[in-house]
């Protein structure tokens, strides 16, 4: 009668050891379908009434920005490149409340940009996203001089090198 006892004990941590696994697996099973289900909007979804179908939407309010430009830069190029300058025309976004204090600070702007224009590797500019990271490194440098909440956006107009 041993054997049945023993076998008994096997047959419970079996059962011990399955409840909790089968309990985590539905979990995450049903966790996947809620998911699923309102991301893809299927429940919890607003319902449209057909009275809105036919009816255009309202473009969304323009804010009351301003676009200050910043002076056109020409920046001499080190030997290695096949280009000798690189020629750079951009904008800041500023809400117009802030425009004559970000005017007022231009200089300091075109300074801080010239200078990080002038320090980026030539061998850079073969990099396809290369304006992606110049135009995020700009912005962080002008929010430091300007204050984040003065600058919206920073517009590249022109980046040529010839």
């Amino acid at each position: 009668m041993k054997t049945n006892d023993s076998s008994d004990e096997k047959v419970d941590k079996k059962k011990s050891k399955l409840l909790p696994i089968l309990s985590l697996f539905l979990g995450l099973i049903s966790g996947g379908a809620g998911f699923f289900l309102s991301y893809s909007e299927i429940i919890l979804a607003e319902k449209n009434s057909g009275a809105d179908i036919n009816v255009e939407e309202q473009p969304h309010p323009i804010d009351d920005v301003v676009y200050i430009p910043i002076d056109p830069l020409v920046i001499s190029l080190h030997r290695p490149s096949k280009s000798k300058h690189l020629r750079f025309r951009a904008q800041l976004e500023v809400p117009a409340k802030f425009r004559d204090d970000v005017e007022k600070m231009m200089p300091r702007v075109t300074d801080v940009l010239n200078t990080y224009l002038r320090a980026v590797r030539v061998t850079d500019f073969d990099d396809p996203e290369i304006l992606i990271r110049l135009r995020t490194q700009m912005l962080h440098r002008v929010e430091i001089i300007l204050g984040e909440e003065r600058v919206n956006k920073f517009l590249v107009m022109e980046f040529v090198l010839t």
